[in-house]
This record gives C-alpha cells, sequence and structure tokens, in this order.
C-alpha cells in the first residue's frame, strides 16, 4: 500500500510508445492554459457576493490572502512538475514521494474535483449563453434548457453540446487545444481589460469607505450547513473586519481553482525543467494582479453595499449608466467559461490516462492515439460522461467539492514536496521550493484553515467519495497495479 514509484520509472513509463503523450507545449501555452482555467466565474461573480456579505471594498485583500495561499502551493507544485515531468499531476508527485495508497486516494480526489468542476462550468456558461439569446429575443425550447426548479425535468442541451465540442477538440491534439485556448483566453483577457479601465472613469473615493466595514457576526449554521472549524472549534466566523478578510478569503479560493491543473500536463511540454514553474507561477500572478485590480474597480463604481451578487460587473456599469458594458461583460463571461470547461477536462483525462498507465485503472484507457498522441479513450469516456451529468443535472450544491477536492491534493503536494527532499536529496530539480520545510508547512496550514471552513456537509459528502475510492483500490487496484506485478 505504501510502496513507491521511482522517479526514473515514472520517467521510463512516459517512453513507451503506444503509452506516451506528445510534446508540444512551451512556458507561453502552460501560461495561456493557467490564465484559461483560473480566469471564470470568480472575476465575473464572486466578487459582488463577497463585497456585499463579509468583506466589502477589502475584497482586494481577501482575493490577495487567497492568493497567496495558492502560490505557497504553487511553489511546491513547480518543483515536483520540474522534478517529475510525468502526467497526473498530484497523483503522480504522490506515488513517488507518499505511496500508492495515498496517490490513488490524491488521484481518486482529482477525478472528482476536475468532474464535478467541468460540469459545473458548462452548466454556468449554458446560462450566460441563454441569457445572451434572450437579450436578441432568442429563447430555448421549453425541457432544453436545463431541469426545472420545480419538477427536476429537463436537459441542458448546451452544456451537453459544450462538452461534447470540446471532447473531440481534445482528442484532436494538445496544439490545436492550446490554439484555440490563446485565442479565447486573448478574448477574455480583453473583456478583463475594458472593465479596468474603462471602470477607473466612474470610481468614487466614497465608495471606499469605510475600506475595512464593521465586524459583526455570521449568521449561525446548525448541523450540517455549519463550517466544520465551527463544530469543532466553536470558532464563528465574522462578516466584515479583519476576520471577515479571511473568511472571504475561503470563499474567493474557488476563483483560484485550476492553476494545478497546469501541472497536469508536464509531460507534454518541451522542457518540463524550464517551463512548467514559469507557467505555473506566471499563471497565477496574472490572475491575482487582474483579480485585485477588478474588485477595487467594482467597489469603487458602487458602494459594496449596493453590488449584485448574481451579476456584480454588469450591474455595476448599468447602474453608472453605461448598460453596453454590461453586455460585454455577459459575452466575455460566455466566452471564458470555455476554456475553464475545456482545461479542467484536459486536466482529469491526464489523471485518469496516468492511473490507468500505472494499472490502478484498466491499462485498456492508457494507449494513446497513433496520430494525435492523446489519450482518446479516457478522453471520449470521460467527455460523454461528464456531458450527460451536466445535461441532467443543476448540481449547485456540489459545487464546494471541487473547493475541498483542490485543498486536499494542495495537502498532499506540500507534504510530497517535504517527504521526497528526504528519501532522494539526490534527485536533479531544476527548481526548489524555497524554505523547506517551512514553506511547505505553511501551504499545509493554510489549505486545512480554508478546508475547515467549508461546511460540514462538504466534508462529509467528501468523506463517502473517499471511501468510495479506497474500496475500489483493494478490489481492484492494488492486485492490478504494475508495481505490484513487478515486485
Amino acid at each position: 500500500m505504501f510502496r513507491t514509484k521511482t522517479v526514473e520509472q515514472s520517467i521510463r513509463d512516459t517512453e513507451e510508445p503506444e503509452h506516451s503523450l506528445k510534446k508540444s507545449l512551451s512556458a507561453l501555452d502552460l501560461t495561456v492554459f493557467g490564465v484559461g482555467v483560473i480566469i471564470g466565474t470568480g472575476i465575473f461573480v464572486l466578487t459582488g457576493k463577497v463585497a456585499k456579505e463579509t468583506a466589502g471594498p477589502a475584497t482586494a485583500l481577501a482575493f490577495v490572502a487567497a492568493g497567496i495561499v495558492c502560490a505557497l502551493a504553487a511553489l511546491c507544485y513547480a518543483e515536483f512538475a520540474s522534478t517529475v515531468p510525468v502526467a497526473g499531476s498530484a497523483y503522480t508527485f504522490s506515488y513517488a514521494s507518499l505511496g500508492e495508497l495515498v496517490a490513488w486516494i490524491i488521484g481518486w480526489d482529482l477525478v472528482l474535483e476536475f468532474a464535478l468542476g467541468t460540469a459545473v462550468v458548462a452548466v454556468g456558461w449554458s446560462g450566460y449563453v441563454r441569457s445572451l439569446m434572450d437579450n436578441v429575443g432568442w429563447t430555448m425550447p421549453e425541457g432544453l434548457s436545463g431541469p426545472d426548479v420545480a419538477s427536476g425535468f429537463g436537459f441542458d442541451i448546451l452544456a451537453f453540446a459544450l462538452v461534447l465540442i470540446l471532447t473531440v477538440i481534445l482528442v484532436l491534439g494538445m496544439k490545436l487545444s492550446a490554439r484555440v485556448t490563446t485565442v479565447v483566453v486573448a478574448i477574455k483577457l480583453a473583456v478583463v481589460g475594458i472593465v479596468i479601465v474603462a471602470g477607473m472613469f466612474f470610481i468614487k473615493a466614497s465608495n471606499y469607505s469605510p475600506f475595512i466595514p464593521e465586524a459583526e457576526p455570521q449568521p449561525a449554521g446548525s448541523g450540517l450547513d455549519a463550517p466544520l472549524v465551527q463544530l469543532i472549534f466553536g470558532y464563528e466566523p465574522t462578516n466584515f473586519g479583519v476576520m471577515g478578510i479571511f473568511t472571504a478569503a475561503s470563499v474567493v479560493f474557488f476563483a483560484f481553482i485550476g492553476f494545478d491543473v497546469v501541472a497536469t500536463a508536464a509531460e507534454e511540454t518541451k522542457i518540463p525543467q524550464r517551463d512548467m514553474p514559469r507557467g505555473i507561477l506566471a499563471s497565477l500572478l496574472i490572475c491575482t494582479l487582474l483579480y485585485v485590480a477588478v474588485s477595487i474597480v467594482v467597489t469603487g463604481m458602487q458602494h459594496y453595499s449596493e453590488l449584485s451578487v448574481s451579476a456584480p460587473l454588469a450591474d455595476a456599469f448599468k447602474a453608472v449608466g453605461h448598460p453596453f458594458y454590461a453586455g460585454v461583460i455577459s459575452f466575455g463571461a460566455a466566452i471564458g467559461l470555455t476554456t475553464v470547461c475545456m482545461i479542467l477536462l484536459l486536466g482529469q483525462t491526464r489523471v485518469f490516462f496516468a492511473m490507468s498507465r500505472d494499472g490502478l485503472l484498466p491499462r485498456f484507457f492508457s494507449v494513446t492515439h497513433p496520430r494525435f498522441g492523446t489519450p482518446y479513450r479516457p478522453t471520449i469516456l470521460l467527455g460523454v460522461i461528464i456531458a450527460i451529468v451536466a445535461g441532467f443535472t443543476s448540481i449547485n450544491e456540489l459545487a464546494t467539492l471541487v473547493n475541498i477536492g483542490t485543498l486536499f491534493a494542495f495537502v498532499v503536494v506540500a507534504l510530497g514536496v517535504i517527504v521526497l527532499r528526504r528519501t532522494r536529496p539526490d534527485l536533479h530539480r531544476a527548481f526548489r521550493t524555497p524554505w523547506v520545510p517551512l514553506l511547505p508547512i505553511v501551504s499545509v496550514a493554510a489549505s486545512v484553515w480554508l478546508m475547515l471552513n467549508l461546511p460540514a456537509e462538504t466534508w462529509l459528502r467528501f468523506g463517502i467519495w473517499m471511501v468510495l475510492g479506497v474500496i475500489i483500490y483493494f478490489a481492484y487496484g492494488r492486485r492490478n497495479s504494475r508495481m505490484a506485478k513487478e515486485v
């Protein structure tokens, strides 16, 4: 259960003709992927919700706090991705440092995180597109715009179609995926730039007062709806005030989810030792700066107490008499979510592929396409499943599982850096995480704190998924593992 797979063996596995991925990505491609997946619903929606309910104008500081937590994890990911340039991200890193069972658990966790994230984003994309269609007088037929709130019946044909189209693009090759992503990210950044530049002309200094509103207790949670930290320690998070900033950080963290997907493409990078750290850290820095700028602008345009929760950026421009920009923002959100969906799907297929190549899942899924060099079998399987899930499910309540899954991966990767430094000090590390073990320990503590601020219900669902994964491991993975057969 705790046997490790050496870095050398992991790299040798990537050289098997039928099980190797085509190397085609540069540092720029990786940065574009990172920006493409990070900038999504968070920047278009969470800004208003957090400012109005939790942090006020200090929302910018909440983004900084969440960005720091991600930066700590990113430094750990950068060392692993440059040292073990193999598909699978945290799964592969765990296999090399913490053992097979831990690797399986984190791989199973990532499958849930990326699948659920893809479906949630596809449903969100469908909502934006339907909104744009309504603006020009087009209406989706009844029953094809998602499950009805009252009856629960219905099918979201737009979300279903999006996932299938992106599945085809991913099968056709990483370079095509990178080109599509580059175009879409350019559009998305242009829209964000318009928000920042145009919004600056409507900022009123009085809207920043008070910058950190006076603290007030959050409405008490009850039962499984309450944050786990409240149930265990009796700690009651506050809205506003200094502690409200950190409470807000646990919410806006969702806006940063995805930078770890960059690490799943390590095996398809031309010079991973150099380009992986650059892609991971550059994408995170760019997105943090944009998030801070947008939150400062939107809270300056409109007083935080008057911000819209559902569409803060668009409604802020409507409030200052410029509805045209609201349409531009909605268009940018719809376009932007396309890349988020595609890159999350890409990340999941690479983790699934790596687990299959190691024998923990059927080896049938570890064969790459003879022409395109992509893991087409798991891509098609997962794409169809996620498309169906996105079509039939609203899954809003399950979105917090994406948060806890990501944070759990952060914890495992940080611990893995410490262990691998001790067990394999001889490895060449093109990038070294600074201040080990202090920085990884701080990363673990920060991630655990954000996890504790999630509802107990989320922890329960996450626990059930993990137990199911352990059962599958002992029923199939442990016996069929390539490591077991080589012993």
